[in-house]
């Protein structure tokens, strides 16, 4: 009998959980708002079935780098800010904000400051989440990877190639680093998240990202809604691991 209770006490779904998702134009979706990657990631995470509630605000936008979410650009920081302001206040919830920026950062010319060095992609990471922390000291950060684009994705608005490509990877050791330092000096809320959907679509492009013509030929650069629902559990894996 009183294992019964425990077991049932154990499984209880706990308080809500409220996730706010940084990111471009991957993060945002290219197929359609209801089938971008933080939808599915919240459907993966409703379907753990340890929350009450799992509720998703994006604010990625097509094209932004880790400089359009510096709070002194205020072009993306505001749009967090304005939802992290309103969801801090809910007491019954978790705040997690999953950041996966890094894509744009790379990117030889075309999207806002790039290409982005690897210790300026740290410096401006840590800014953002300094500023988070600050505002909301018991939110949950979340960093994944960037992820995979084959090395010709070359499109009218930004020129990657297999410099960006391997931009992109440098970027994984100052995210390792980061997080490091934030723990070194007791700062226990910021977390590595997804560190494999870059090999898995690396490997299956073919049949999960978009065919996408360019100056360079076809390339590879979105997911497909596929490779959406792929990336969103991927995420959501992440960030169940964290929320304790």
């Amino acid at each position: 009998m009183f294992l019964s209770i425990a077991v049932l006490a154990f499984n209880k779904p706990r308080k809500k959980l409220n996730i706010i998702f940084i990111g471009d134009s991957i993060t945002h979706g290219t197929i359609a708002q209801d089938q971008s990657p933080p939808v599915y990631a919240s459907e993966y995470l409703r379907n753990l079935n340890k929350w009450t509630a799992v509720n998703i605000f994006s604010t990625g936008v097509g094209g932004y780098t880790t400089v359009d979410f510096l709070p002194e650009t205020r072009k993306g920081f505001n749009k967090v800010r304005a939802m992290g302001d309103s969801l801090a206040q809910d007491k019954d919830a978790d705040l997690v904000i999953s950041i996966m920026l890094g894509t744009n950062d790379s990117a030889i010319k075309g999207p806002n400051g790039s290409p982005v060095a690897p210790e300026q992609y740290y410096a401006n990471l840590k800014t953002i989440t300094d500023s988070l922390l600050a505002r909301y000291p018991q939110c949950k950060i979340v960093y994944h990877y960037p992820i995979w684009c084959s090395s010709n994705t070359q499109n009218r608005g930004a020129t990657y190639l297999q410099e960006g490509q391997q931009r992109v990877r440098s970027y994984w050791t100052e995210i390792d680093k980061l997080v490091k330092a934030y723990h070194k000096v007791g700062v226990r809320y910021v977390y590595k998240g997804d560190q494999q959907a870059y090999a898995y679509f690396e490997t299956n492009y073919s049949t999960n990202f978009r065919v996408e013509n360019g100056s360079s030929g076809t390339f590879y650069l979105h997911p497909n809604q596929k490779g959406n629902i792929t990336l969103g559990e991927f995420w959501a894996k992440a960030i169940a691991k964290v929320v304790k």
